[in-house]
């Protein structure tokens, strides 16, 4: 997850006056923990969100009270707490498209190579969380679960999304990413074209080594709820024995049926 850049934000919520800043950068602070990452401190909140440390820590302070975070006051550290888990549980036991979807993403799983993984996927900002996962059974596998984050620019599943998107909902992610990036607009936007006529050609996006050099993985959309939501679904594993010729040759066909098939139950 990179830094939080609350400037462009700023901007756009002096023109929405029902916008709540604070509740904002309470979730911003929230959405500073990376990836194996178990405690913070003020100073790194206020680092990666660039918000004043007087206010950071009336937010940390307002966090514990509710129990969204636990100080450590013998380290001066902030931990997640129970309230974002039971956020979590409560958000996740809503997407019953992960229950519809976890026999055919088995029987994908389950298919000639041993190694693959299957996840299913939506976007959430700049990222693509895992809502589903039927992991390989072999020892040397993508060790992704319910949860992890991709970026939603630079990994297969993530330009699936895209692809499945609406036009309006896909440009205003495209202008969010810019006004954090502005540099990396034209890639992002070059990157995309590509995806996406490979998706016109062949039926599904791809992502060799792009966005992990030891990775390679195809994906398609899933469309939901009639339309309101658009997941990712995609296989994909260690690139040593995870072959782009099998993706293409076996895998594209299977993930292709069965994320009509998914669709289909929605």
């Amino acid at each position: 997850m990179n830094d939080i850049d609350l400037t462009g934000a700023a901007a756009d919520d002096e023109k929405d006056r029902n916008f709540i800043t604070a509740l904002a950068r309470g979730l911003d602070l929230l959405r500073c923990f990376k990836m194996g990452e178990v405690a913070l401190t003020n100073q790194d909140f206020a680092q990666r969100t660039g918000l004043p440390k007087p206010t950071v820590s009336r937010l940390t302070h307002t966090l514990c009270v509710l129990e969204y975070l636990i100080l450590d006051a013998r380290t001066g550290t902030y931990h997640l707490g129970p309230g974002v888990l039971k956020l979590g549980f409560g958000v996740l036991a809503g997407m019953d498209m992960g229950d519809r979807a976890r026999d055919v993403m088995r029987a994908l799983s389950r298919g000639p190579n041993t190694y693959i993984t299957v996840a299913l996927g939506e976007r959430h900002q700049s990222d693509v969380v895992y809502v589903g996962v039927e992991r390989s059974l072999e020892n040397v596998s993508l060790s992704l679960s319910v949860g992890a984050r991709l970026p939603v620019f630079h990994s297969a599943i993530g330009r699936a999304i895209l692809v499945g998107m609406r036009e309006d909902d896909r440009d205003a992610i495209f202008a969010d990413a810019a006004r954090d990036d502005k540099d990396g607009d034209t890639t992002r936007r070059r990157e995309f074209a590509t995806a996406l006529a490979e998706y016109e050609s062949v039926g599904y996006c791809s992502s060799w080594g792009e966005w992990r050099a030891d990775v390679n993985g195809i994906a398609v959309p899933v469309q939901s709820l009639g339309g309101s939501r658009v997941f990712g679904l995609n296989v994909g594993g260690p690139s040593f024995h995870v072959k782009k010729k099998q993706l293409v040759g076996t895998y594209a066909k299977l993930l292709i049926d069965a994320a009509q098939s998914i669709s289909a139950r929605s």
